[in-house]
């Protein structure tokens, strides 16, 4: 008895202590992300007044590289993905730095029509803040991880006003099926703090109202199946630009500041021939389709593309956004050409493809309740699912660590990053390649 009395004291006392950090975390996420909306919007606003506003988008993605590679090369990609990487293999230590040059490159990169998101820098200012705070406590590696996770999840959950799924991402997206249990307490009052810090600040967020029972028959749910495929198929599609992309900006060998210049050019080039509906968030074109505004069909491939080549070329910001952009935009679509409504099935596909492309269907799932009400539950489970398995051993986030096989006949080891999976897999391929050359 006195040894049970003596473990619940030692387990009070944790609630305790990881309630009152996590609730600091969430604060300070919470003032941090209000303050970035707020600039954000305000120049946003500002650029646009100019008319074609992404001409000057070379000389900004210019002026991040250097910003970048001088003071924080950490700030560089997506921000969320060198999180999850710090938490695996620098036990959670983020460069302050980072903070203020991920801040401000993001909003360059957005104010000249880059087309990046806005949780990566979210995620990385509520990380690197928490890391601060551990160095200044002397934590040990372990609280510091964790307190690093309440980061993430305070930071999701402050920029898309999704408080639940905010904390549920930051312990499901580190490893691909399997959440950290251990940082759930903590991770739900980051997130849930960093949401109302938000709301008490004045950031307004679109309201949705779908109706999910439209055009719904005996077939439905065969429909969403299918539709789960498209948006897993969709989200291979992203994860495999991206990383080619990648690849070829490494393989360039050009000095580093032109490749400023190259993904500056490419968006001056979609805003000429294509219009400005896939540059920047592309909010305004998702928020369209859910007011019942068809879209060409084309709209996602653009988007993947000129994401992929804003963040591999001189670009700095987040994938999320982009992700429900094409979501969004696939959904529409695949309503549009089954006769249902466009809204109800981009609704679907924004989860399902984030589901599919961070390999995180639960937050997805539960972000897609908080975003579209109850209704879309059991649609958004199964298509999030689907997409989750389609996607295969994959991720927008390749240090993810695979902690499942996706199907029991697969020969991938698990407890190992998706990169090396996929460098192992790029090996395999060129020396399978070399050996049919020497057979011909």
């Amino acid at each position: 008895m006195i040894k049970y009395l003596k473990d619940e004291k030692i387990i009070f006392y944790d609630v305790i202590k990881w309630f009152f950090l996590a609730t600091l975390i969430g604060l300070g996420s919470g003032l941090l992300v209000a303050s970035f909306l707020k600039l954000l919007n305000w120049g946003t606003v500002y650029s646009e007044s100019f008319g074609k506003y992404f001409w000057i988008a070379p000389v900004f993605f210019v002026i991040n590289i250097i910003l970048i590679k001088y003071l924080a090369p950490d700030a560089q990609g997506h921000g969320t993905e060198k999180v999850i990487e710090a938490i695996h293999k620098k036990a959670g230590k983020i460069k302050v730095a980072v903070i203020p040059v991920k801040l401000i490159t993001t909003l360059l990169t957005l104010f000249s029509g880059g087309s990046v998101g806005k949780e990566g820098p979210s995620a990385q200012m509520g990380g690197g803040l928490a890391s601060l705070m551990a160095d200044i406590l002397k934590f040990n590696d372990d609280d510091r991880k964790k307190l690093v996770i309440c980061g993430i999840s305070g930071g999701f959950a402050a920029i898309f006003g999704t408080p639940i799924s905010g904390a549920v991402f930051g312990i499901e997206v580190l490893f691909v099926g399997m959440i950290l249990y251990d940082d759930l307490l903590p991770s739900f009052v980051s997130g849930i703090t960093a949401y109302y810090v938000t709301t008490l600040m004045g950031v307004v967020r679109p309201e949705y109202h779908i109706d999910f029972t439209t055009g719904m028959t005996e077939f439905f749910i065969l429909k969403i199946a299918l539709a789960g495929i498209a948006f897993g198929v969709c989200s291979f599609i992203f994860i495999e630009i991206m990383n080619q992309t990648e690849r070829i900006s490494k393989r360039i060998k050009i000095h580093f500041l032109l490749k400023g210049l190259i993904g500056g050019s490419a968006v001056i080039l979609v805003g000429t021939f294509f219009g400005t509906e896939t540059l920047g968030l592309g909010t305004t074109t998702v928020n369209a389709i859910f007011s019942g505004a068809k879209i060409v069909w084309y709209l996602f491939i653009l988007k993947i593309i000129i994401t992929s080549i804003t963040l591999n070329f001189g670009g700095s910001g987040g994938i999320v956004t982009p992700v429900f952009f094409v979501g969004a935009t696939v959904g529409a679509f695949v309503g549009q050409i089954t006769g249902h409504d466009p809204a109800l099935f981009a609704a679907i596909g924004l989860v399902a493809v984030l589901g599919g492309t961070t390999n995180a269907p639960i937050a997805a799932c539960i972000m897609g309740i908080e975003l579209f009400g109850v209704a879309i539950a059991p649609y958004a489970a199964l298509a999030c699912i689907i997409s989750f398995f389609i996607t295969g051993n994959r991720s927008i986030y390749p240090t993810q660590i695979l902690a499942m096989k996706k199907a029991s006949h697969l020969t991938t080891v698990v407890g190992r990053e998706i990169k090396l999976i996929d460098e192992e897999i790029e090996q395999e391929e060129i020396i399978q390649e070399i050996k049919e050359q020497n057979n011909k």
